[in-house]
């Protein structure tokens, strides 16, 4: 079965309810590629008028986690995946929509090979980027992914 936004986006309402009701939603996945969108509301403000940092890191690592939910759902295979570590910086005030883009789904392949290979848990950082609708990047996030083959 292929991801599409509409699944990914019923799973976040049912599985990751925070973010639903924050706004964050994909808006369009491929096996490279995932865009993810929030705009700044009410709900996800902080008390600087602009979206709030943790709305900002559901986005941004929803971008990238959906990416590696794909990649696993293709092998057919007991993966686990767990985010380790990440880091972030903020340049602008996050107001209006944003849009986080990770483009690394390629780095993912090889991660879920090599653990599939070796039964060895494998770690790799992928990159997603908030750009507000002038195309201003407003944050950028660092994740580091770990996959596991399941026992």
């Amino acid at each position: 079965m292929k991801m599409t936004p509409a699944k990914l986006n019923s799973f976040l309402m049912l599985k990751l309810p925070s973010a639903w009701f924050c706004g964050v939603r994909v808006e369009h996945i491929d096996d490279r590629n995932c865009k993810v969108g929030v705009k700044h509301r009410w709900i996800n403000q902080n008390p600087f008028k602009s979206m709030y940092f943790a709305v900002q890191a559901m986005a941004a690592e929803l971008s990238t986690g959906a990416l590696v939910m794909s990649k696993i759902q293709q092998e057919n295979k007991k993966i686990s995946m767990l985010v380790a570590q990440n880091k972030s910086t903020f340049s602008k005030k996050a107001t209006g929509k944003i849009t986080f883009t990770s483009e690394d789904g390629d780095k993912i392949t090889e991660a879920i090979r090599r653990t599939l290979t070796s039964g060895e848990g494998e770690t790799f950082w992928m990159k997603s980027v908030g750009r507000n609708e002038d195309g201003v990047e407003v944050s950028e996030f660092d994740f580091e992914w770990t996959v596991r083959v399941k026992n």
